[in-house]
């Protein structure tokens, strides 16, 4: 999807990510007047953290914004080649596949917590994420989100 949020399929996504999440939480991520392009640019500089994959049987990272960029201590390029499982140890990958599945089942989960790693090794515990299904305007999905505020370094 281009090398980063001002691309134009990147603006796309960023629409069908915000659409959906208001469609599953009944509110707004992020501030949503102005343009999409401006939307994009508020999202991708967000202090929380924002991240999506597609569908694919082993999805790979699509969107990251610059707070989890600057967490994984990833560039763009790096971060949307990754397979989102690798954003866990393979300790926690079952339990994290489980909660998105529950994620896709429901729509959205709103208090998920999970231990990740960043691509130098850095453990650091998320709490209070929202995990989202994303779907186009006529309903299919093409991928999920996630976003949280809160997480910690773990020694």
């Amino acid at each position: 999807m281009g090398n980063d949020w001002n691309n134009p399929p990147v603006v796309q996504w960023s629409q069908y990510l915000l659409d959906s999440y208001a469609h599953w939480l009944r509110h707004e991520l992020i501030d949503r007047s102005g343009t999409a392009q401006e939307q994009a640019y508020r999202l991708f500089h967000s202090p929380f953290v924002v991240a999506s994959h597609s569908t694919e049987a082993d999805p790979i990272l699509n969107y990251g914004n610059q707070a989890a960029l600057v967490l994984w201590e990833m560039d763009w390029q790096q971060f949307t080649q990754t397979p989102s499982r690798l954003t866990a140890e393979p300790p926690n990958r079952e339990e994290r596949a489980h909660m998105l599945e529950q994620a896709k089942t429901q729509g959205y989960i709103s208090d998920y917590r999970g231990i990740r790693i960043s691509s130098s090794g850095k453990r650091f515990l998320v709490e209070q994420a929202i995990i989202w299904t994303i779907h186009k305007p006529g309903g299919a999905t093409i991928g999920q989100g996630a976003t949280f505020s809160i997480w910690k370094f773990l020694e």
